[in-house]
């Protein structure tokens, strides 16, 4: 090899050894990889009353098993 080729070959490996370092710092900085997220409400273990004029006696009780009609059949599905 001459001179003039290892330093043509060593201006090389400068150049993109610097080219290399400018390209990840720009796409793999720190800086860009903040996030804003929300913040939760701490759980506790307080529980509310629901307000009195929606759950009181005299509401209706959806947790009651409604039956519509007569039906006489009592064999459960895929039996």
């Amino acid at each position: 090899m001459k001179k003039n080729d290892i330093l043509l070959v060593a201006v090389c490996v400068i150049v993109s050894a610097a080219l290399s370092l400018i390209l990840t710092n720009l796409l793999f900085s720190e800086s860009s990889r903040q996030e804003k997220v929300e913040v939760v409400e701490k759980i506790t273990d307080q529980f509310i009353q629901p307000e009195k004029r929606y759950f009181n006696e005299n509401s209706i009780n959806p947790t009651q098993l409604i039956q519509i009609g007569n039906n006489a059949n009592q064999a459960q599905l895929g039996e």
